[in-house]
């Protein structure tokens, strides 16, 4: 018997992080750790481009900074530097207000109405971002998000010959060789993607296979995605062609960014923005709240006349009003009229 892979049940809130669940960029813990300038890092990355263009190199503005992070490592800047450092950084990463405690509370906005938890609503969350995946891990974000897309590196590269060996050396100290993994502002939507079709949770299912729209684990009208600028345009415009929704938020401090955020809007590239403030009662949390709860909604409205439209009424015993029984018993010829041959009504 035919069956659809999921239940499309799920709501999918997917997060940047830089400037949006953060207000600053997530290395700075880990440049203090370092004793390394941000600001000098920042702007050397910015030129790199055009200095190996003059060079006779064409380089990635993707992948400058990872570059240039490991760069900083060969040369000591950032001696000993891993993915335990980093994951170690990543703890000390400030939050805007309200997380992490806002992400549970999202959860429970699918559990207020009887109608949500008879249908199982549930809520996901996720974050996609540029920056470093396992500084994410080590965030206090971490514990409440199902999965994170980011940027990662390979400690202790595998040398020449490493499959005809039988034991692989293991290194006491090791560092950050070489790019695991490059998530762009491009990429992001193929993260968005697989959370839609559900590669994230069954590994069988190929993120570039034809799936169906009825087949897809999280629909993209069931899909809110939370960012904070221009870059996150190719994101927010596939959530909102496939009929989801895209939330900007600005630094309150910033007027600069909230300038940005209504230049957005303007252009329909999000549904609305707000301050990043996650607390219960503001405004982005509110606004949050309204388009989960319209979510939960429409799927409860959608799986009830799925039930309505399939499934055939058994047959049962009818039972004719008063008046319908007199109307019919007016109907019926009397004795006389059938000994005589009259018709009824006579």
């Amino acid at each position: 018997m035919a069956t659809t892979l999921f239940t499309q049940n799920i709501i999918a809130c997917i997060w940047d992080f830089d400037k949006t669940l953060i207000p600053e960029y997530m290395q700075s813990p880990l440049f203090r750790r370092f004793g390394v300038d941000e600001a000098t890092f920042w702007s050397e990355t910015n030129s790199l481009v055009e200095h190996y263009r003059r060079r006779g190199y064409h380089l990635s503005s993707e992948i400058a900074y990872l570059n240039h992070l490991l760069t900083y490592v060969l040369a000591g800047k950032m001696p000993k530097l891993n993915n335990k450092v980093l994951r170690a950084a990543g703890a000390e990463i400030g939050l805007y207000p309200g997380l992490p405690e806002f992400f549970d509370a999202a959860r429970g906005f699918a559990t207020e109405r009887e109608a949500y938890v008879k249908h199982e609503i549930q809520v996901e969350h996720y974050v996609v971002s540029t920056g470093l995946a396992e500084m994410i891990r080590g965030s206090r974000i971490a514990p409440h998000v199902d999965g994170i897309w980011g940027c990662e590196f390979i400690e202790s590269p595998l040398q020449p010959g490493f499959l005809r060996q039988k034991e692989l050396l293991i290194e006491a100290e090791a560092v950050i060789a070489q790019i695991g993994m490059v998530i762009d502002n491009t990429t992001k939507t193929r993260a968005i993607f697989e959370i839609n079709k559900g590669t994230n949770k069954n590994p069988a299912i190929d993120v570039n296979g034809n799936i169906a729209p009825e087949d897809r684990r999280i629909p993209f009208q069931n899909m809110i995605y939370i960012a904070d600028g221009p870059s996150d345009i190719p994101s927010f415009s596939v959530v909102k062609k496939g009929g989801g929704k895209a939330y900007g938020v600005y630094n309150p401090a910033r007027s600069d960014e909230f300038a940005q955020n209504d230049r957005l809007r303007q252009a329909g590239r999000i549904d609305h923005y707000g301050p990043a403030d996650y607390a219960i009662g503001s405004s982005t949390s509110q606004w949050l709240k309204l388009h989960i709860q319209a979510m939960c909604d429409r799927i409860v409205s959608d799986r009830e006349s799925a039930v309505a439209t399939r499934v055939a009424r058994p047959p049962r015993h009818l039972n004719a009003s008063p008046e319908e029984e007199a109307a019919r018993k007016a109907k019926q010829p009397s004795a006389q009229q059938l000994m005589l041959g009259d018709p009824p009504g006579r």
